[in-house]
């Protein structure tokens, strides 16, 4: 099942590396490309993050290691921003112009990848329970790609969103820099609970529920 499973997650991560270098090889014939304005983008390097994060858990699977505290930890903060990513551009931003202009890679980079990353976070057991003192961990990421942002919006003029221009006044900028950090704890919660569910189990036969959960100090969870 483990193999199934690291196969899955290639497949998925070359997937998420195909549509970002087309997204980026695309935009380059149609315009000059600036890679610090492509790549500052927050869905592209959540995806970026997520399809890092997959091809470490296929290998270490591959392999026969274990994941690790840190991989665990890594796993669940990539999960957390990809399904930022796909939550508020269907919600808020799907039919608006601009983005992503290839159509397929759009879909890519919105939809498959945070839907599988919630998918394989919920049904695969190959992770332990995260602690729920370490939910800060999934803040560190925003806040500082937050104040790159807003340095570079300073500095240079460029942002990737309009919401975060300093032209509209720090204050405004801090409310919405608040907004981001309060969406990110709240599905940084979800994702941090639903780590205690196990729908397929036993992707690492040699440890069971008890290894998985001590690792962290928790209680087992009985499962039936």
């Amino acid at each position: 099942m483990k193999y199934s499973v690291a196969a899955i997650r290639l497949s998925v991560a070359i997937l998420g590396t195909v549509a970002i270098l087309s997204t980026f090889f695309d935009t380059a014939t149609r315009a000059t490309i600036n890679p610090f304005n492509f790549f500052g983008f927050f869905t592209m390097q959540s995806n970026i993050i997520l399809v890092v994060v997959l091809l470490v858990a296929a290998v270490v699977s591959l392999s026969g290691g274990r994941q690790s505290r840190s991989s665990m930890l890594a796993r669940g903060c990539a999960t957390t921003y990809i399904v930022i990513t796909g939550v508020v551009y269907n919600v808020l931003l799907a039919g608006l112009e601009g983005g992503v202009s290839l159509a397929w890679a759009n879909s890519v980079l919105h939809i498959v990848l945070p839907l599988y990353a919630a998918l394989d976070w919920v049904i695969f057991s190959d992770r332990s329970a995260l602690p729920l003192n370490k939910i800060w961990v999934a803040l560190v990421y925003p806040i500082v790609w937050i104040i790159v942002v807003t340095i570079r919006g300073a500095t240079d003029g460029w942002v990737p969103y309009p919401f975060l221009d300093p032209a509209q006044g720090y204050g405004v900028v801090g409310l919405y820099a608040l907004a981001i950090a309060v969406a990110t704890v709240v599905f940084a919660s979800i994702i941090w609970l639903t780590s205690r569910l196990h729908v397929v189990r036993n992707l690492t036969p040699e440890d069971g529920p008890e290894t998985r959960s001590s690792e962290f100090g928790l209680h087992p969870i009985i499962q039936r």
